[in-house]
């Protein structure tokens, strides 16, 4: 099947994170039977899939992306049972669940690893990655992502075992033929009940050579992917999209590539890594170079035209509020929020919506007692005992935390947000009676309906997921504007990224063309005293059809 008949295309996807999005049983953990309860919420905003950040078996060291049975929900989101009603209703309502699959590592917990700790000669011993060695003397300088170092002692073994990730994470041997086929069955088994797509997590990861000092992009790591593909997904029609930090283009016509053989398309982070210090860690705060953004997502649209697909995206449970972080939460949190949904939705690839960013959510500013994410907490500590001022260390947390896109999701103005009975697992933000669901369905000129109006304009127009991608005023300190064309139409995005009102010849590029959207009143009355003149974070789309 061609790429062009593949009905992700057309798609918008919006991402849920369980634990924060509705909570059942009043235990102040979100969970599937709260997701089947607002699945109506979910078809009024018109998205085609869910994807679901992990609700397998975890003991939930790395909030659940340490599974220890793949086959099994979590107890705290429910039953086998609630994710195959999940499936079924979301199938009412015409839309499909993509589940995320973490094939990198393990929990320690897992039966596999269980096992493998039982003995070299054990047959799981070689589902995992080890190296002999003497206590103290680690195999190699890898770190992992969570701080520390990446190999862990066993003692019994007189091995360490490789963990990219939290110790409790030790990463798989893909090398080993046996694990691949484990990964292949389960995958299938989640496909018979009626999955619509997975998303990987750090896929590009599994073939990694440590003694080479190797994470990612491993020499294997193509056959890897495509004997995966080949065993799985290629036999149903998925949506499958690879988390790869380390991607470039190349690499990415590579996932993306329209015969089918890897992924749909691959989450791709140049873009959010901008706004930190050269050579840093994301916690070294540095202001965004905005003709560096115009540059980076424009090179991914013209790279991947006709030979691969992006993701399009500005948050996840991984990063902060796009709204508070590229936008304005204060004055101008609705302008800017619709902007950004504007600049993002506009152009070419499946775009991705994370809970709340339909209602322009904000990051939170809490004590450090109330955070709850691993790697937060573990820089924290870090950075204090290396001496950082706290005050620093805390703007970092405030910016960046992951734990930003993890507060519950705001339903209404009443206690906990509409989002728990109990007390929720982490601090709603205070800011909830202001920022809600209930104060925005259905309600013209909120958030959400806006998002809904870009939705239907995605379906309306075939351009938005054919039409060619030109960047314009390359060089604007201000303005990220570019065009869509096709045989058919053209198409016209005019953004102004900032605060102050500026003017600009506008009509030069919109001649002929009608003003079909707009972020400030309605297209008819929008273009204030002029068309030349663009409000703060005023965010404009212009259609022509030939």
């Amino acid at each position: 099947m061609g790429q062009t008949e593949k009905w992700w295309k057309n798609a918008v996807v919006y991402q849920i994170y369980p634990r924060s999005f509705q909570d059942s049983n009043g235990d102040g953990i979100g969970d599937l039977p709260g997701i089947i309860q607002r699945l109506d919420y979910l078809e009024t905003l018109g998205i085609d899939a869910v994807w679901l950040s992990p609700v397998c078996r975890s003991p939930q060291d790395d909030n659940g992306y340490d599974i220890s049975d793949y086959q099994d929900i979590d107890p705290m989101f429910g039953t086998l049972s609630d994710m195959e009603t999940l499936i079924r209703e979301a199938g009412k309502r015409g839309i499909r669940i993509i589940m995320d699959l973490v094939l990198n590592h393990t929990s320690d917990e897992h039966p596999w690893f269980r096992e493998a700790l039982k003995g070299r000669d054990n047959p799981y011993h070689d589902y995992y990655v080890w190296r002999d060695g003497k206590e103290g003397v680690l195999p190699n300088d890898l770190r992992a992502c969570f701080g520390g170092p990446a190999w862990e002692w066993v003692p019994e073994l007189g091995q360490y075992y490789l963990h990219q990730f939290s110790v409790r994470q030790p990463d798989l041997n893909w090398e080993s033929p046996k694990v691949r086929r484990e990964i292949y069955d389960m995958i299938l088994w989640w496909m018979e009940k009626g999955v619509g797509g997975f998303r990987l997590d750090v896929i590009d990861q599994i073939a990694k050579e440590p003694d080479r000092m190797i994470t990612n992009n491993g020499p294997r790591l193509h056959e890897f992917i495509q004997e995966l593909s080949r065993e799985t997904f290629q036999k149903g029609d998925l949506i499958t999209v690879g988390e790869a930090w380390g991607a470039t283009t190349e690499l990415a016509k590579r996932y993306s590539n329209p015969d089918g053989s890897e992924f749909s398309m691959v989450f791709q982070f140049e873009h959010i890594g901008l706004d930190q210090q050269e050579g840093g860690e994301k916690w070294d705060l540095a202001p965004l170079p905005f003709r560096k953004l115009k540059e980076v997502l424009g090179k991914w649209q013209t790279a991947l035209y006709g030979c691969g697909w992006n993701s399009l995206f500005w948050n996840n449970h991984d990063l902060p509020r796009i709204v508070s972080r590229w936008g304005n939460d204060c004055v101008y949190r609705t302008e800017s929020a619709k902007m950004l949904a504007v600049l993002l939705h506009g152009m070419q690839g499946t775009p991705y919506i994370y809970q709340g960013e339909e209602l322009g959510m904000t990051n939170a500013r809490y004590s450090i007692e109330d955070y709850r994410d691993i790697e937060l907490l573990n820089m924290y500590r870090e950075r204090i005992a290396k001496g950082y001022p706290k005050e620093q260390v805390m703007e970092s947390v405030y910016a960046k935390g992951r734990d930003n896109a993890r507060t519950p999701m705001q339903w209404d103005a009443g206690p906990q947000a509409g989002f728990t009975d109990g007390t929720p697992w982490i601090k709603v933000n205070p800011n909830h009676q202001e920022i809600n669901a209930a104060s925005q369905v259905g309600v013209e000129g909120s958030v959400f309906e806006f998002y809904r109006k870009l939705i239907v304009l995605r379906k309306t127009f075939p351009i938005f997921a054919d039409g060619r991608f030109e960047m314009l005023l390359e060089d604007d300190e201000e303005i990220f504007a570019y065009r869509r064309e096709d045989t058919e139409s053209r198409l016209l995005v005019v953004c102004n990224f900032f605060g102050n009102t500026v003017s600009r010849p506008i009509s030069k590029l919109c001649g002929g063309m009608d003003l079909i959207l707009t972020n400030y009143g309605s297209s008819a009355d929008s273009p204030s005293t002029s068309c030349e003149t663009l409000r703060p974070y005023e965010a404009r789309i212009y259609y022509q059809h030939k």
